[in-house]
């Protein structure tokens, strides 16, 4: 695209006639009316012509959160791969000092080595390995139901696929998405009210739903896009004030006009037949359709941003959001169109929970997913196969939590931990780079 006046809309880039420098040029912090000014390869600078000055409250700098995305992008997947190994052997050390066989060992320690050493492989071998099967496959459980664990997996990492997806998309425009839990609820009452309180006959009932839980999260994070691109507003307090929101309207709505009268409860009745996604594997697992609506937003969201027009503007306007500008493209919009694809996906996510595995709408029904999806798109690198890959580890961690707890006796709170610390890994790629010592790698230009 070309940087002239035609190419760069008046409301992005206003000028001001007879203005030093180029009449018509677009409006870019940093750009210079002075012949022969020059700068540095692949940057914007020197000071802006009197008399075009940006309009009041547009976001043209880039925010702390864009630049703290970026840097925890640039890790590389080894990075990630690397996190979770680490948080893995921590969460190791914390499971076997807190095993009594362990501290007791530990007692006897200069008498016979050997024998702590023992205890300790016992106690993580244990947990990790009740962990794995109650993730994967048990074959010492009872029932079948017991032993696949692995649709489980599944049934937990479908949310999380698109809310992941929802944060990673915003990431890939340098906005920091924290309000995936209120676009979650706002898809969630959407669909509710679509599927609870509206008769439609079978196939078309279930399809308002997901259209139903998409728009209501899309209006969600249409509110924050649109507050950033007009208004310069900070995403993350917009979308962290919206999670509250959401959640108190929920409490409104359940308690009132969507209460199930027959319980006293603020619950919503159940969802109509029609409305619900068909269990994939029969009625002794959870797993459901909305599982292959997951990995076709994967597919989608990959072809968005990898072979399509509108994605290619999307990860240029990450990369350098002035350099987008001067190129023509329509940042503002990006903001916008970006929060709205992106609370549809976290609104689908919400869809999942009640047409999948809830059937009932409660004021916690997005309960952690919507934060847990911040770690599974970081995680995954901001890539959407990436982000799906991570929310199935994300899934094992939940799924094989309980049966470690029971099997091993260890808290359930340890995968809690375990999650906290890849977050923190992360979250901190020169920390990473410390312990193994990697050296960092450079690029440029717009990543795919």
């Amino acid at each position: 695209m070309s940087g002239t006046d035609k190419n760069v809309p008046a409301e992005e880039t206003p000028g001001t006639p007879g203005a030093p420098g180029t009449p018509g040029a677009p409006n870019i912090p940093g750009a210079t009316g002075t012949p022969g000014a020059t700068s540095a390869p692949g940057t914007v600078t020197a000071t802006s012509a009197p008399g075009n000055a940006a309009k009041p409250g547009k976001p043209e700098q880039e925010s702390s959160a864009s630049q703290v995305v970026r840097e925890i992008m640039s890790g590389g997947a080894m990075i990630s791969v690397l996190a979770v190994v680490v948080a893995l052997v921590i969460g190791g050390i914390l499971i076997a000092v807190t095993d009594t066989r362990v501290t007791t060992a530990l007692g006897y320690f200069f008498g016979d080595p050997m024998a702590t050493l023992k205890a300790i492989w016992a106690s993580i071998s244990e947990a990790y390995g009740a962990l794995w099967r109650g993730a994967t496959y048990d074959p010492g459980a009872r029932t079948w139901q017991g032993r696949l664990g692995i649709f489980e997996t599944l049934t937990f990492a479908t949310p999380l696929i698109l809310s992941g997806l929802s944060v990673t998309l915003a990431f890939r425009v340098g906005l920091f998405n924290i309000g995936a839990k209120g676009q979650i609820i706002l898809g969630a009452i959407f669909a509710g009210v679509v599927g609870f309180m509206i008769e439609l006959p079978p196939g078309i009932h279930l399809l308002a739903v997901v259209l139903a839980g998409a728009i209501g999260g899309a209006l969600w994070g249409g509110i924050a896009g649109f507050l950033k691109a007009k208004t310069g507003a900070h995403e993350v307090i917009v979308t962290i004030m919206l999670n509250y929101i959401a959640v108190s309207l929920a409490l409104y709505l359940l308690k009132n006009q969507l209460r199930d009268p027959s319980s006293s409860n603020p619950i919503s009745p159940r969802m109509h037949e029609t409305a619900m996604f068909p269990l994939l594997l029969g009625p002794n697992y959870r797993l459901h359709a909305g599982l292959i609506v997951a990995v076709l937003a994967v597919i989608l969201v990959s072809w968005l941003l990898n072979r399509s027009t509108l994605g290619f503007e999307y990860r240029a306007i990450g990369a350098n959001p002035r350099a987008a500008r001067t190129a023509g493209m329509l940042v503002s919009r990006g903001y916008i169109t970006v929060m709205l694809i992106s609370g549809a996906l976290a609104g689908l996510a919400g869809v999942t929970q009640l047409a999948g595995t809830e059937k009932i709408l409660d004021a916690d029904i997005a309960g952690s997913i919507g934060f847990d999806a911040i770690t599974v798109a970081l995680l995954g690198r901001s890539k959407p196969w990436g982000t799906f890959f991570a929310a199935i580890l994300f899934g094992a961690f939940k799924a094989g939590g309980t049966s470690m707890a029971i099997n091993a006796n260890v808290s359930i709170d340890i995968v809690a931990v375990v999650q906290s610390l890849i977050v923190l890994f992360i979250a901190a790629p020169p920390l990473i780079r410390s312990i193994f010592r990697i050296k960092e790698a450079r690029s440029e230009g717009v990543s795919a």
